[in-house]
């Protein structure tokens, strides 16, 4: 007997039923084994959708998460799983009147070898989305909730985060909007709270793009709802930043409303001005009323800081864009974007300011220095020494009642009646 097995007297026979037994412990063996593999977390990518190429296009994916607030109760409902890309809400809902809603963004990522799965920075996104909700009248998700639900659509969709090596990523939509029926201007009797996830890959990519200064159109007004993330702030753009793509702009710029002296930031972005005066680097970023307060940006001011470089949160007047020598749009879905000119019409003329030249497509040196420790945090591949990695687990299923959680099994649209 050798290991438990007698492996030698043929006697009777003892050698064949050795045989089978070991075999039948190897069978074993390898099935506890694939079942291990299919259950681990996180699991591999589906193979459905050509990760090389994943675009913004529109995906589904397994489902969503939902809580709904009540104004009697004061208390949003445990966290559950829906399996559907649609939502139940009625026609006089405040949403789709009056424009009560706000909503976040965010990314997942995989580490190298697709060994685990973190967020970036969700606990700025559920602090955004409690301003968002203060500025257009509605109650604060909780953070710990927000957390909870962000980790939660991740984790039951873990199979839509995209390979570590394409670079791309999940992103991540929360959101928060007026739901019941209300048919005068007053707060409804509910809110829902969802969050949505969808793969992605780079919004512009590292291409420099050209960037033009709406002057016929204001984003926002002081004391207005300009530094909220709400769908308000983003439709009325879209016919502008349309106008703007077919003449050659890649970006839009908006300025002041007040004065059209100073800069806010771009339509779907932050502005980041850099000078670079024989390596005293300093960024500047504008200080208004007006602008959202992007992870992004805040993310590469952070990482200047530990350069040693300067960061300048201030005023910048328009006539202070030819003193930058590189000039960046940061937000979540585009990430860090080069800027390769500013272009401001005036009268029948223009005014243009260029930071990389036409036929380059190489972005400037200090921006690939904060895009690549940016992306290698994001990725898995630095030291994260400034805590913005969240881990996403297996046990995170269970925060909003998968099989086996705690609030019961996921729901359709038709069982949510």
């Amino acid at each position: 007997m050798r290991n438990g097995f007698i492996i030698r007297d043929s006697r009777d026979g003892i050698a064949k039923a050795s045989s089978r037994s070991y075999y039948d412990l190897l069978r074993a063996y390898k099935l506890l084994l694939c079942i291990a593999i299919m259950t681990a977390f996180p699991p591999p990518p589906v193979n459905t959708i050509d990760w090389s190429n994943v675009g913004f296009k529109v995906r589904e994916v397994n489902g969503h998460i939902e809580s709904t607030y009540s104004r009697s109760t004061g208390k949003w409902t445990p966290l559950h799983f829906v399996a559907d890309p649609f939502m139940r809400i009625h026609g006089m809902a405040p949403a789709l009147n009056y424009g009560q809603q706000a909503y976040e963004g965010l990314k997942a990522f995989r580490t190298p070898n697709d060994e685990a799965i973190t967020i970036f920075r969700p606990n700025r996104n559920a602090k955004r989305l409690q301003h968002s909700a203060e500025v257009v009248s509605m109650p604060h998700v909780p953070e710990e909730l927000f957390l909870d639900a962000v980790r939660a659509a991740v984790a039951l969709n873990a199979e839509y985060v995209p390979p570590h090596d394409t670079g791309a990523a999940l992103y991540i939509r929360p959101q928060l909007y007026g739901s019941s029926a209300q048919l005068g201007l007053s707060p409804p009797d509910e809110y829902i709270f969802a969050v949505f996830v969808i793969p992605t890959g780079v919004y512009h990519g590292a291409h420099p793009v050209k960037a033009l200064i709406l002057e016929d159109f204001d984003r926002a007004a002081p004391n207005g709802t300009g530094n909220a993330k709400v769908g308000g702030n983003y439709a009325p753009v879209l016919r502008w930043s349309d106008k703007a793509r077919d003449e050659g702009y890649g970006i839009t710029l908006h300025l002041d409303s007040v004065r059209h002296e100073e800069i806010d930031e771009f339509s779907t972005s932050g502005f980041i001005g850099v000078k670079d005066n024989g390596g005293q680097v300093t960024l500047a970023v504008p200080d208004s009323k007006c602008v959202i307060e992007s992870v992004t940006s805040d993310s590469i001011q952070e990482l200047a800081r530990s350069y040693g470089w300067t960061v300048e949160k201030r005023a910048i007047k328009y006539e202070e864009l030819k003193e930058f020598t590189e000039v960046f749009a940061a937000g979540t879905a585009a990430a860090l974007v080069p800027i390769r000119s500013i272009t401001r019409r005036v009268g029948e003329g223009e005014d243009v300011v260029t930071y990389i030249k036409d036929g380059s497509e190489e972005p400037g040196p200090l921006f690939e220095k904060l895009l690549t420790h940016l992306k290698d945090i994001q990725l898995g591949r630095a030291e994260d020494s400034f805590g913005w990695r969240y881990p996403v687990g297996e046990k995170d299923k269970e925060i909003a009642g998968a099989p086996g959680g705690r609030n019961g099994d996921a729901t359709t649209v038709d069982q949510m009646d």
